[in-house]
C-alpha cells in the first residue's frame, strides 16, 4: 500500500511575497498570518511580502516566516478543501521545518511555534560572533568523504547537514572550514562551496543556541502529534511529547540526518511526499535520493486545488 508524508521546508526556501496568493485567496490561510502577527507583536506578514530580502534572511525573520507560509498551505488545504493532514503516515521538516511539521500535526500551537522560531533565531545568531563560524556545501561529496574532510580540517568542524547523495553541508570555525572546503576540492569532491550564511548551523558552536532552547522548550505545551514526525535527529518516528521536545533541543547542535530520513520513509512505504510551504527545495533534494518519489509542492491556490482534486478522485 501506498502512503503520503507531508513535509516543510528549512532556510533557504524563503523569498520575498510567499505565500500571498494564499492570503489573497484563503480567509483560513489569512487567519495563520494574523496569528503570527500577534504572536510576534507586529506586521510580521508585511515583512514576508513586502520587506526587503536582506531583513526576511536574518535568521529570526526566515525561521518564524516559513513556518507560517507551510500553516497557512496546511490550514487551507484542511478548511477549504477538505484534506486532512492526520492521512498521511508522517510529517517531517528540514531543520525549522520540523517546527512547522508538529504545528501542523497538532502538537504545538501555531502561535507558539512562531515565538520559539523566532527566539531560537536569535540564540542562532547570538552563540557565534558574526564572522567566526562558517558553511559549506560540499556538491558531489559522499558522507564519507565529507566527514573525511572535516578530519583534516583540524578545527571544529562537522557535518551539518546530509541532504541528498553528493550535497552535504558543513559547519563550524571558520578556518576550519575553509580548510575542509579545501581538502575535499583536492580530494575528489566535484565543488566546495561557502554559504552565505549568518551562522553555523547544527554543529557543536551552537551549544550556548541549545541550551536557550532548552529552557524555552521546557516553557511550551507540546503534545503528540495526530501523525508521527520523522525526527531529523534521529532519522525516525517519535510520538512522544517528552522525546519531541528533547530531540528539538539536540536539533540545534546536531546533523540533519535529511537524506536517511527520506531512505528510510520510503523503506516504509512512502511513495508521495507532499511539500507544504515555499518553493520546492525539498521535492528536488528528495528525487535524487529516492528516484521513484513522487514529489508535490504546495504554495499556491493553484496546487491546493490540483492536489485536492486528485484526492477526490483516488
Amino acid at each position: 500500500m501506498s502512503h503520503t508524508a507531508f513535509i516543510f521546508p528549512g532556510q533557504g526556501a524563503q523569498f520575498i511575497g510567499m505565500g500571498k496568493e494564499l492570503a489573497d485567496n484563503f480567509v483560513s490561510a489569512r487567519a495563520v498570518f494574523d496569528e503570527v502577527d500577534e504572536a510576534l507583536g507586529e506586521s510580521f506578514s508585511e515583512l514576508i511580502w513586502n520587506g526587503s530580502e536582506e531583513e526576511l534572511k536574518l535568521t529570526a525573520n526566515t525561521q518564524p516566516a516559513l513556518m507560517a507560509v507551510s500553516l497557512a498551505a496546511v490550514r487551507a488545504l484542511e478548511t477549504d478543501f477538505g484534506v486532512s493532514i492526520a492521512t498521511g503516515k508522517y510529517v517531517a521538516g528540514h531543520s525549522l521545518g520540523e517546527y512547522s511539521a508538529l504545528a501542523a500535526a497538532g502538537a504545538i500551537s501555531i502561535a507558539d511555534a512562531a515565538r520559539l522560531l523566532r527566539f531560537r533565531g536569535e540564540s542562532m545568531q547570538k552563540a557565534v560572533p558574526a564572522g567566526e563560524g562558517a558553511m559549506a556545501a560540499l556538491l558531489g561529496a559522499t558522507l564519507e568523504q565529507a566527514e573525511a574532510a572535516c578530519e583534516a580540517a583540524g578545527g571544529v568542524c562537522e557535518v551539518a547537514n546530509d541532504n541528498a547523495p553528493g550535497q552535504v553541508v558543513l559547519s563550524g570555525a571558520k578556518a576550519a572550514v575553509e580548510k575542509a572546503a579545501e581538502w575535499a576540492g583536492e580530494n575528489g569532491v566535484k565543488k566546495a562551496v561557502l554559504l552565505p550564511v549568518s551562522a553555523p548551523f547544527h554543529c557543536s558552536l551552537m551549544q550556548p543556541a541549545a541550551d536557550a532552547m532548552a529552557e524555552a522548550l521546557a516553557k511550551v505545551e507540546l503534545g503528540s502529534p495526530c501523525i508521527p514526525v520523522f525526527a531529523n535527529v534521529t532519522a525516525a518516528p517519535v510520538s512522544d511529547a517528552d522525546q519531541i521536545r528533547k530531540l528539538l533541543v539536540e536539533q540545534v547542535t546536531a546533523r540533519v540526518r535529511w537524506r536517511e530520513s527520506v531512505e528510510k520513509m520510503a523503506e516504509d512505504g512512502i511513495s508521495r511526499m507532499v511539500e507544504c510551504g515555499a518553493g520546492k527545495v525539498l521535492t528536488v533534494m528528495n528525487r535524487r535520493t529516492v528516484r521513484s518519489l513522487e514529489g508535490v509542492a504546495l504554495g499556491t491556490p493553484e496546487d491546493l486545488e490540483k492536489f485536492a482534486s486528485a484526492q477526490t478522485q483516488d
